[in-house]
């Protein structure tokens, strides 16, 4: 049986087809970046950042590192989604009940629609790194939920469906630094509040040097016929410093914690100018994807060098195909690993 993406249609989906005589699996977007430098009067760089479907066009919540330095987070609209205007002024919060309630910063969002909702989670201060959780229906008014971990945690990524009546979210656990740890989790919640039976995913590490030093999940992962397709980060730690790469795992559909394929060799390495050279050099920071269900063809969208947003295309079947084809999953990965 032919593999299945399940989803909406997304007929204006931005594409570009694969370059003749190229056996790259992503394509990068010929006009990469997407946004540059100084994109908006109060901001200097922004990337790792999230966008999906909104009414006719596009919607997204933008990493924006400012003049001042701290991390903020915007909202931005497209037609097309390679065109964006960004709001200068910050995201505002408040809570549930109605009061401010804006983090002190934040920075790497991801968005998902669940029902008639739009969840963002992203990397925020809760006495050290740790994750923030909101929710908006109209990207006007944005709501703060409890943060769901305690410090130190990052790379958030909610489900796009409940799985067995509960929530599910991706973390990837830390020190106050930027390792040690570097393994992704899985946690639960019946509400989006109380989180727990927490599950190892993927461990750094692997068989490939260029996620030896910690991986963190990507995008919302993507819900196919075989499994969950989930794109990923991997570190590798170099005497040049960190590279960052992108790597792609196929996760079993009814319990994710356990891992069917996962990648052996990256997708998508830093290569081009606007990848290798920036703010931070020699990053790939995917953190968004669109995907037409019907064609199975996407959208990845990636931050370059911590300065610029980027986006490659690709097509669900050949990467599943590749990863059963290019796979090294360790035995822990394999199993529902609780400790």
């Amino acid at each position: 049986m032919a593999l299945t993406v399940k989803g909406n249609p997304l007929p204006n989906l931005p594409w570009e087809e694969k370059p003749a005589g190229s056996s790259e699996l992503l394509w990068r977007y010929s006009a990469n970046p997407i946004v540059g430098w100084n994109p908006t009067p109060s901001t200097a760089r922004i990337y790792n950042s999230a966008v999906v479907p909104f009414g006719s066009g596009f919607a997204g919540v933008f990493r924006a590192d400012h003049k001042h330095g701290k991390a903020l987070l915007h909202v931005g609209f497209s037609q097309d989604a390679l065109r964006w205007t960004i709001d200068d002024a910050v995201i505002r919060w408040v809570d549930e009940a109605g009061k401010p309630y804006d983090p002190n910063y934040a920075y790497d969002p991801r968005v998902v629609k669940i029902d008639d909702t739009y969840y963002i989670i992203w990397c925020t201060d809760f006495g050290g790194a740790a994750l923030g959780l909101g929710m908006t229906k109209d990207f006007k008014t944005f709501v703060r939920l409890e943060n769901p971990v305690t410090p130190f945690n990052r790379n958030g990524v909610l489900f796009p469906r409940k799985v067995g009546g509960k929530y599910l979210l991706l973390t990837r656990p830390s020190d106050s630094g930027h390792t040690p740890f570097g393994d992704i989790f899985l946690s639960e919640s019946p509400d989006l509040t109380y989180w727990g039976r927490h599950r190892r995913v993927m461990t750094r590490g692997g068989s490939g040097w260029w996620q030896a030093t910690k991986i963190g999940a990507g995008p919302i992962p993507i819900e196919t016929s075989e499994g969950w397709l989930l794109f990923y980060h991997g570190v590798s730690g170099t005497c040049n410093g960190f590279v960052y790469s992108i790597g792609a795992a196929l996760l079993d559909l009814e319990n994710p914690s356990k891992v069917l394929y996962r990648s052996r060799d990256y997708l998508l390495t830093p290569e081009v100018s606007y990848e290798t050279t920036g703010f931070v050099p020699n990053v790939c920071f995917p953190c968004a994807v669109l995907c037409d269900a019907p064609s199975r063809r996407f959208a990845l969208y990636y931050g370059a060098a911590d300065t610029y947003s980027a986006v490659a295309f690709g097509k669900v079947d050949e990467v599943v195909s590749w990863l059963k084809a290019n796979s090294e999953v360790s035995p822990v990965d394999a199993v529902e690993w609780r400790g």
